[in-house]
């Protein structure tokens, strides 16, 4: 049901302009730039887990990268409501920001 959700919601949302600190947006572009080398080999749910937040948080480096402007001390990226999502994921999975509606 959650996919079928997605899928209604998908045409109505591509980007979303965003504010990051400028340290946040600068470790995203490094994120971006690190070499990963070797294959990954069989991997436990958890390293699974970190690898994916990994890539996000590159992509979000790479959105960064091509379409940040500064502002300040601040980046304005326009980034895929799915790297936005990511973010939120990982913030609601760590304790960084509380589930409970405001």
């Amino acid at each position: 049901m959650l996919a079928e959700i997605g899928r209604f919601l998908d045409p109505q949302v591509a980007r979303l302009t965003v504010r990051l600190s400028g340290d946040l947006a600068r470790a995203a572009v490094a994120a971006w730039d690190r070499d990963e080398e070797g294959e990954v080999g069989e991997e436990t749910v958890e390293q699974a887990r970190v690898r994916d937040r990994a890539a996000s948080l590159a992509l979000i480096g790479l959105a960064v990268a091509d379409r940040g402007t500064a502002s300040g001390d601040e980046i304005v990226v326009e980034l895929d409501v799915t790297e936005v999502a990511a973010a939120l994921l990982a913030a609601y999975d760590e304790d960084v920001i509380p589930l409970e509606s405001p």
